[in-house]
């Protein structure tokens, strides 16, 4: 047997602290460790949230029906484009010989945008308006035919 020579033995008295690592917040909100902690005595701290489970607010103001409300302040249907500007653009555009979707590459958009326009759908755009109004050589904002 090899023989050692160990030297000078000492013993360490330092104390060796073992720390136990905290338990994390979604494990503290665990219910199986809720009960645990309720079964072993430990203390539990409970806070009630405020309107929990509630959709609605405990309001003392009257309720104000907010269909009613919209409509009192803003009207209820969008100006569509004029008949007469329908007719101006029609004109105009076969006067020139272009088909919607001709105009509507000269003015950069969809042809789409020129249907509805003719047609009467479309909400009026100031700037649509504008670049017809280069592409055509017609007024189309402002009193028409008047």
């Amino acid at each position: 047997m090899p023989s050692r020579n160990p030297g000078v033995l000492t013993q360490d008295w330092e104390p060796v602290v073992l720390h136990k690592s905290k338990p994390k917040a979604q494990d503290l909100r665990d219910p199986k460790a809720v009960n645990r902690a309720l079964r072993s005595g430990a203390a539990v701290q409970t806070i009630k949230k405020f309107d929990a489970g509630a959709n609605k607010k405990a309001t003392t103001a009257p309720v104000v029906n907010v269909r009613k409300l919209e409509e009192g302040t803003e009207p209820a249907a969008l100006n569509r484009v004029a008949p007469e500007v329908r007719l101006a653009i029609q004109k105009a555009r076969m006067a020139k010989n272009l088909s919607q979707g001709d105009l509507a590459k000269q003015i950069n958009e969809r042809p789409q945008v020129v249907q509805e326009y003719e047609n009467g759908k479309a909400v009026p755009n100031q700037a649509v308006l504008a670049k017809m109004e280069r592409v055509l050589g017609v007024k189309l904002r402002g009193k028409i035919g008047k």
